[in-house]
């Protein structure tokens, strides 16, 4: 049977510009979508199959788009990596054995917009105040899911405040995974995860570029900024404006210590490492608390993929004219003192940068949020 290609479904990207039915090759770049980002991200079906046979999937046009193991999936829920591709200058290709009609590959684990609704009608339903909410519904005019653990009141002395966000550049996808796995973990019978919702109000936002995310943009870079600039006063992206309205109710009333926004890095990055705020910028206060809790993060993410204790300022040497615009320090220099912002930055281009991988990532750092709330951050000795 002849081999087709199909990128119409919710992410889908790739554009395909060689088709060669006797080597069982397709040669094919991620879809371009002007000024909205990095042409990076690639998701495509390949029908046509027949069950046993290997299929090529030849991919390029930058480091970005190349991970040196592709995602695949028979079923569309269960993925996992290629084999190793083979490099030709700033193209690869991926060879692998498919026993099935049809098969999805992709950049890596995809997570759309219906995966992120999912995700928090289960959180919602398994587990006692846990809340599905709508944050708010995009220029596109879809809905950005998330989950709310915890009451939405309360007085600034019995309550944590809490808010993880993942994917502000559509393309990185592993970010939302990561995010999963805190979630699934922060809703199930583990006695910590019981532990931190008792005396947390957390938020959880899965996907927050859900335009680009469905149509399969890259999102980083995109006009007139991406999200992660957009951190300003008079935002553009609605999913910024009002992550920052709750953030800055949640300050006002004394009840908002912890910011978390999940991100995949550059292509040689190994392990996992955290984005901090310019030392010179926080109090004494903010910096012990920032210690503290890289600290319990280094105890508890230990792999495989393993926070070892890198940080990196994103500071004015870091983007000069936007800095301030990047989502933590806008956290640092709106929010109290004692508030911790920081940005994970988990690997995405190792033989561990797996759906499971990132599900552990996600699992672990529910656990290092726990050991760091331990002792109270806004406790001023």
């Amino acid at each position: 049977m002849p081999l087709s290609v199909a990128i119409d479904f919710p992410g889908g990207s790739g554009d395909v510009i060689e088709m060669d039915q006797k080597a069982r090759l397709i040669r094919l770049v991620p879809t371009p979508h002007k000024d909205l980002g990095w042409q990076c991200w690639w998701y495509v079906r390949v029908d046509g199959i027949t069950p046993g046979e290997t299929i090529a999937v030849d991919v390029g046009n930058a480091p970005w788009a190349t991970p040196d193991r592709a995602s695949f999936s028979v079923d569309g829920r269960r993925w996992i990596h290629t084999s190793p591709g083979t490099r030709n200058g700033k193209r690869i290709t991926f060879r692998q054995k498919i026993d099935a009609r049809s098969v999805h590959f992709a950049w890596g684990p995809p997570f759309t917009l219906g995966d992120a609704e999912r995700l928090c009608q289960r959180a919602a339903a398994r587990c006692d105040g846990a809340t599905h909410i709508t944050l708010c519904r995009t220029r596109g005019d879809r809905p950005v899911p998330a989950l709310r653990v915890g009451p939405a009141a309360g007085n600034s002395e019995d309550r944590y405040g809490i808010w993880i966000q993942a994917r502000q550049h559509a393309w990185e996808s592993g970010s939302s995974w990561v995010c999963r796995g805190f979630v699934e973990w922060l809703v199930s019978d583990d006695h910590r995860a019981r532990a931190l919702r008792d005396k947390c109000c957390i938020t959880v936002v899965p996907v927050m570029d859900v335009d680009n995310v469905e149509i399969g943009a890259g999102g980083k870079g995109q006009k007139p900024q991406d999200h992660n600039r957009d951190w300003s006063e008079k935002p553009h992206w609605r999913s910024v404006a009002a992550a920052q309205r709750d953030i800055r109710r949640l300050d006002g009333q004394g009840r908002f210590d912890l910011f978390v926004d999940l991100h995949n890095p550059g292509a040689g990055s190994r392990a996992p490492y955290f984005y901090v705020c310019p030392r010179d910028l926080r109090s004494d206060i903010g910096r012990r608390n920032l210690d503290l809790f890289l600290s319990a993060t280094k105890t508890e993410m230990t792999g495989p993929l393993a926070f070892r204790g890198h940080t990196q300022e994103s500071g004015a040497s870091y983007d000069k004219k936007l800095w301030k615009r990047i989502s933590k320090n806008w956290v640092l220099l709106n929010c109290r003192d004692h508030v911790v912002a920081v940005t994970l930055e988990t690997a995405w281009n190792t033989p561990d940068s797996t759906a499971e991988g990132y599900l552990t990532v996600g699992r672990q750092l529910g656990l290092a949020v726990e050991r760091y709330l331990r002792k109270s951050p806004r406790a001023t000795e």
